[in-house]
């Protein structure tokens, strides 16, 4: 559809241009039918396609199109596989296409700041370099079938609990190396149609209005290219936002805000180029949807659902195992748990999908199993209380004892995580916990299948051989747990976030959800895994963490340059070897750490990773290739990312805490950046420059000397002292204790002479 967008605006009344800057309705953009402007479709994702049955103008989240539910975000992560995302993102577009829709909202990439957070399951790590390259691949399989993405939610919005009106407080530092790296990569690499602002303020200001993100960073820093919409009813001042960089709001506004924005049109105070701007980017994407729908396109979910469950076999992670798994086929065995034969297999909110069909766990256990009429049945727990029912307990003991295995499905509840609401502990329902302690004092043989969003504390966790963590799996959830739990796949999940012991060691932890409307995020960078290393916490599992039927070995690390300038790139290789009896898949990590710093950086962090498939007694060579954002942090000073000269730690493993093999590699820095010094600087400060260093060494000479005429030579053993508090101490209050020595004219000249020669 060949359209010169340009001509088209010039022919468009105000009315029509501010109209085409908010909805139809809930789900679509209105059109202009005089000038061949359609209307467009967008719906909720991202773990599925969530088309609206009926009226327009339904939120029901219970009601809509069949679809495949593939798992969620936080399934999706734990695959560490960018192919897999992709896969995911080439059946969602197939999807869509058949549905007549255009753009499904997602992904969802926001950090998982804290394991309270009630979205987290929508969510796809803890970690901004994991999020960004998985996020990637999502949106390029997406819109490789003609439909478009909208990354969301822009940005720092990690709670919910008062989202709409919460304002994040965080610094630049913190906000560009946490909380805008996820946004940062898949919008220069993959370039989504559409980015979605979030509800909250960001220090101070509405995402929604905030131009310094949605203008300043988004378009002029990272190139972006499509056009923002609001998240369904984030807007707080229109006409500001529209000036901010928001073209699109949703939903409809029911022509309020479109007058709003005439008016301020026609009293001059908003520029009607703005507008223009605002309606061509609109015009862009609605017209490339249109070039890209696939007339009479059809989806195959028969076909999807069987790939649904191999995807969602590769997610799954498994925590545990103490030789029990995988089991046996002819083991007789207790299914216990009502998530057995009412999985949980997604969260509750606008995410919320209908799936196709459904796998449930114990009928899928029973058709893999040969010895069907020894796979027993009890309920355990019931999914809607939390009440402690002795006789659903007893039940599953009795039960268990018959059986050679005991699998328990447990998890939360939707009551307990849903969008809207965030939790308020990290326990599991007291019936499930008492459920599981219970059983395993009867069946030393019990396994733990878990179907939550988000982190959970098990304290019964040395009572029972094995734990599957499923997250929640889609529709084909129970037929993927089966093939694992009987070695039909052999797990290769891996955690994208880190599970605490108690909640209490989460880095938010004082300072989530905030007070009133402001939330500080005062652990700063130091979230997730990074926090936990540098306060040497030991997790219940570790990011990254994950176990396998099979074993690896690492040799031969390889770094081709020992040192190198922070302008070149280093290539690191790596041997692996599945040195087990049955073919596998290994998640390869490397993470850099920074020796020394003039700043607080987390020990290491996530800079690479890969999914290798082997075969036994298979090696391969697994290469990564580093450039200047792996070695450099943001510097607030400069306002851009800085690498210091020094040594890096290149550490490869198979999690965060399971480093198996390092190198030490020198990079030198490209810039330098000036330290400006002060009045305030101290002693020391000015000891550190090279020309400051020189002047302070014969000041302190002129001071003993002046000391040791006056006979104020310090006691025997307090020169340690004196010589602590004059490094310490301000330039400026060398006025008093100098005796006169240091006028405020020769301070000056000091200053003026360490600033120029560094300058």
């Amino acid at each position: 559809m060949s359209k010169d967008i340009k001509k088209i605006i010039s022919q468009m009344t105000l009315e029509e241009k501010a109209g085409l800057c908010s909805g139809l309705d809930v789900w679509h953009t209105k059109p202009v039918e005089r000038l061949g402007i359609p209307s467009i479709m967008m719906t909720d994702g991202p773990h599925g396609l969530r088309k609206q049955s009926g009226q327009s103008e339904n939120l029901n989240i219970s009601k809509s199109e069949p679809a495949t539910c593939f798992p969620s975000e936080v399934g999706l992560a734990s695959s560490w596989d960018r192919n897999l995302l992709k896969k995911v993102g080439e059946v969602l577009g197939t999807e869509c296409q058949a549905e007549g829709v255009s753009i499904i909202l997602g992904p969802a990439v926001n950090i998982k700041r804290s394991p309270l957070c009630g979205r987290n399951f929508e969510y796809l790590s803890e970690d901004p370099f994991l999020i960004s390259e998985l996020a990637t691949n999502y949106i390029q399989g997406v819109q490789s079938q003609g439909v478009g993405t909208s990354l969301k939610h822009f940005a720092a919005n990690n709670q919910e609990h008062r989202r709409m009106t919460s304002d994040s407080v965080v610094d630049e530092r913190t906000l560009r190396e946490i909380y805008l790296t996820n946004f940062e990569g898949p919008v220069k690499n993959a370039q989504p149609w559409t980015v979605m602002c979030a509800y909250n303020k960001l220090n101070g200001t509405y995402c929604s209005q905030n131009k310094r993100l949605l203008t300043e960073i988004l378009r002029d820093e990272w190139g972006y290219e499509g056009f923002v919409v609001s998240d369904w009813g984030a807007v707080d001042e229109r006409v500001m936002g529209l000036e901010a960089g928001l073209e699109l709001e949703m939903p409809s506004s029911r022509g309020t805000t479109d007058k709003e924005i005439i008016e301020a049109v026609k009293a001059g105070e908003l520029d009607e180029s703005v507008l223009d701007k605002a309606v061509g980017r609109l015009l862009g994407i609605i017209f490339k949807a249109m070039d890209n729908k696939k007339e009479n396109a059809t989806a195959d979910l028969e076909a999807h659902h069987l790939e649904a469950r191999q995807i969602a076999s590769q997610c799954m992670v498994l925590l545990k195992n103490e030789k029990i798994l995988p089991l046996s086929r002819n083991a007789s065995v207790a299914v216990i748990g009502a998530f057995a034969k009412t999985p949980r297999y997604q969260g509750g909110g606008s995410s919320h999908i209908n799936p196709s069909k459904m796998d449930i766990p114990f009928d899928e256990i029973v058709k893999l199993s040969e010895n069907k009429a020894n796979v027993l049945y009890a309920e355990g727990f019931d999914l809607n209380s939390d009440e402690i029912e002795q006789s659903r307990i007893d039940e599953a003991k009795a039960i268990a004892v018959k059986s050679d295995i005991a699998i328990i499905f447990a998890g939360l509840p939707d009551r307990y995580e849903s969008e809207g609401y965030d939790r308020k502990h990290i326990a599991i329902p007291g019936n499930q916990k008492i459920l599981i302690e219970e059983v395993a004092s009867v069946q030393p043989n019990t396994v733990v299948v878990f179907s939550n969003g988000s982190p959970v504390e098990m304290p019964w966790l040395g009572k029972v051989k094995a734990v599957l963590e499923a997250y929640l799996g889609g529709q084909a959830m129970g037929g993927a747990a089966a093939d694992i739990l009987y070695g039909v796949v052999n797990p290769s999940g891996r955690l994208a976030e880190t599970f605490p012991v108690k909640l209490s060691h989460n880095p938010s932890y004082l300072n989530f959800p905030g007070e009133g409307d402001k939330v500080e995020y005062k652990e700063g960078v130091f979230v997730g895994y990074r926090y936990y290393d540098a306060k040497q916490i030991e997790p219940l599992f570790p990011f990254g963490h994950g176990l396998s039927y099979t074993t690896f070995e690492y040799t031969d690390m390889v770094v081709d340059k020992k040192e190198m300038n922070d302008t070149d790139t280093l290539c690191v290789s790596v041997k692996v070897k599945n040195t087990g009896d049955r073919s596998g898949s290994e998640v390869v990590q490397l993470y850099v750490g920074d020796v020394e710093s003039s700043v607080a950086r987390p020990i290491k962090e996530l800079k690479g990773f890969e999914k290798v498939e082997l075969l036994p007694g298979e090696t391969k060579t697994v290469s990564f290739k580093l450039g200047n954002r792996a070695f450099a942090y943001y510097n607030e000073q400069i306002k851009d990312w800085h690498v210091e000269t020094g040594d890096f730690v290149i550490s490869i493993g198979g999690s965060s805490e399971e480093i198996l093999l390092s190198e030490r590699v020198k990079v030198n820095s490209s810039s330098v950046i000036p330290k400006v010094y002060t009045y305030h600087s101290t002693m020391g400060d000015l000891s550190e420059n090279p020309v400051g260093a020189h002047i302070v060494q014969n000041m302190l000479q002129e001071f003993k000397k002046g000391m040791e005429a006056s006979g104020q030579k310090p006691p025997e053993g307090m020169q340690d002292m004196f010589m602590a508090i004059m490094k310490e101490l301000p330039l400026k209050k060398l006025y008093m204790f100098s005796r006169g020595a240091m006028t405020k004219e020769k301070i000056d000249e000091i200053l003026a002479q360490v600033n120029k020669r560094q300058g």
